[in-house]
């Protein structure tokens, strides 16, 4: 564990320190993000944070590749590096479109290429972990794996809308996610703790919180397209790599970990951006348009109509992603039952924070409060330095 918190903490600094080059290039490249109907920034915005996500997420990578602990993951396939060549791909994609506005369609054909790539290089989906299903065509195996990935990263792109929104809930859900891949590798393997996967979630993580404190609102600089397709493909690689290395039903035997947890897990992590993609494509076609035509819909959009601040709708987002990844991944360390109970009890708590107006009231008063307390606390010690 030591070794991937290492690692996460790399990918961070790596990310913090990146940023703010990356505003500083998107200013002068002209990536920058004007307001328009849809939006809800209120003044022009760079764009290119995703670039120092890649970074990021690179850096933690590479930095992977020299520690012996990890020489399994690099010497047995050069799965990790395809990853890294797919991230780069369509981090070179969003930059191109973040200064010149590609269309959809040759965005469309980057994400292929990008997902090809990867299959290319072993990240490629061979198995559905469920009942022991193999898929016997490489034909099909590569249509299914490119479709995966592809949608996962249109889903993370669609729900980019808010500051500081896709990057908190990839980070929370990839989180989640980071700790049944790593629970699931001591299982499989007593005494060697190395997984990609876990390595991929810990310096996606890692990238995605690094970057944060300049993407909070008010936010200084937005990933674009080059930062959200870099998650998206990022999170898709991580789930196609868990159902490939490792035979949960093997472990399940032993370890009663289900073995439905490596499909149903992923779909939570993205589950929020999933649906708002799936709203927006269905929207979009009933009234005739392509699904890529962008409008003001989305859940945040629901939301901030509804008399939420940006700051809560974005906290509210956080909470579903947060009871639906952590809820599931329950399943792993508590009995059953408990399990469920405690992902209902979960669902029930954020259906209140999200609808109900005088519990939004409330708990808005009382940050307020706290965040009084905090400012009075940080002056007073000024103020005795002064006297």
């Amino acid at each position: 564990m030591k070794v991937y918190l290492i690692l996460m903490a790399i990918a961070a600094l790596l990310a913090y320190v990146a940023t703010p080059g990356m505003r500083h290039l998107a200013f002068r490249t002209g990536a920058v993000t004007a307001v328009r109907s849809r939006d809800v920034h209120t003044t022009p915005t760079p764009r290119l944070g995703g670039v120092a996500i890649f970074l990021g997420i690179a850096s933690g990578i590479v930095f992977a590749s020299a520690i012996p602990f990890l020489d399994p993951v690099f010497n047995m396939s050069r799965s990790a590096w395809a990853v890294l060549g797919g991230a780069a791909i369509v981090c070179a994609l969003g930059v191109a479109d973040d200064i010149w506005d590609l269309d959809w369609m040759a965005k469309l054909a980057g994400q292929v290429l990008a997902a090809l790539f990867m299959a290319w290089g072993g990240v490629q989906l061979v198995t559905v972990p469920i009942a022991g299903v193999t898929i016997g065509s490489s034909y099909v195996s590569l249509v299914v794996t490119v479709v995966v990935v592809v949608i996962a990263i249109n889903a993370v792109n669609f729900v980019d809308g808010l500051d500081g929104l896709a990057a908190g809930m990839v980070a929370i859900g990839g989180l989640a996610f980071f700790t049944y891949t790593y629970v699931l590798a001591r299982s499989a393997s007593p005494g060697d703790y190395s997984s990609l996967a876990t390595l991929i979630l810990a310096v996606l993580v890692g990238a995605c919180i690094g970057f944060l404190p300049h993407n909070a609102h008010p936010a200084r600089i937005f990933m674009g397209d080059s930062g959200s397709m870099v998650l998206g493909l990022t999170i898709a690689a991580a789930a196609i790599i868990v159902t490939g290395q490792i035979d949960p039903e093997v472990v399940s035997a032993r370890e009663r970990i289900p073995a439905f947890i490596p499909i149903v897990l992923p779909l939570m992590v993205v589950a929020v951006p999933l649906i708002d993609m799936t709203l927006a494509v269905l929207r979009r076609m009933l009234r005739g348009e392509s699904p890529f035509t962008p409008d003001a819909h989305h859940l945040h959009h629901v939301l901030l109509r509804h008399g939420h601040s940006h700051r809560w709708a974005v906290g509210v987002l956080y909470l579903w992603t947060f009871v639906l990844s952590f809820g599931t991944v329950s399943v792993v360390f508590l009995p059953g039952p408990v399990a469920l109970l405690l992902l209902a009890l979960g669902i029930a708590i954020a259906c209140v924070v999200t609808f109900s107006e005088r519990v939004r009231k409330a708990l808005t008063a009382l940050w307020g409060r706290l965040l009084r307390a905090v400012r009075r606390a940080q002056d007073n010690p000024k103020q005795e330095e002064i006297a």
